[in-house]
């Protein structure tokens, strides 16, 4: 069985992620430790909060998460998770993030539109991708951000519409580090084989 850890910084919503993973037979394991980090077949950077205070937090951990890349394993940020793996983001002040994919993160706005999105959409996806494996086209999934991603095309997976169109999930050019602005684990069963696909790139 496929060893995943996922990251405890501080925020994030643990264990309901767990859970997910086990349900599709992952060993997941909750730690900070650079020794689980280092043997761990996936990393998973959940999160819940405020994008600057997630920066403070993972500082510590950030050698521990490059020696990591380096061996070319995969990853997943989920919601907060995905966007500090962007290159920067508007909230607060202008914060850089880990800069794993090139992107920003700006906040909903001039739609007039409720703030938060939260609750179900659909999402298209806009290339072929393993965590997408027998997903099917505009399906729905679980929200809960007031900010999003923007990036390129290249690499955006999928895409979503709350008055303005935000990238709902990214990847690097490699592929082996994804993201998602929505919660699997809180996506029914769309979620878990999501979850599932995650955990066979691993």
């Amino acid at each position: 069985m496929k060893k995943i850890v996922i990251i405890d910084y501080g925020l994030g919503n643990l264990r309901s992620v767990r859970k997910g993973l086990e349900y599709v037979g992952a060993v997941p394991i909750i730690s900070s430790r650079d020794a689980d980090i280092q043997d761990a077949d996936g990393l998973i950077l959940p999160g819940v909060g405020a994008f600057s205070d997630a920066m403070k937090n993972i500082e510590v951990l950030r050698q521990s998460i490059g020696r990591y890349m380096e061996m070319g394993k995969p990853m997943l940020g989920i919601c907060l998770g995905q966007q500090i793996i962007m290159s920067e983001s508007e909230e607060g002040k202008l914060t850089k993030g880990l800069d794993i994919i090139p992107g920003r993160v700006i906040r909903f706005g001039g739609q007039g539109l409720k703030v938060p999105h939260m609750g179900w959409n659909s999402i298209k996806t806009t290339k072929k991708h393993p965590l997408f494996e027998n997903i099917e086209d505009d399906a729905y999934l679980y929200f809960v951000h007031s900010y999003y991603v923007q990036t390129d095309a290249e690499h955006t997976l999928a895409m979503c519409d709350y008055g303005v169109e935000f990238a709902a999930a990214v990847t690097n050019r490699e592929g082996n580090v994804v993201g998602t602005q929505f919660h699997p684990e809180k996506s029914g069963k769309t979620g878990l084989k999501i979850l599932d696909n995650f955990v066979n790139m691993c």
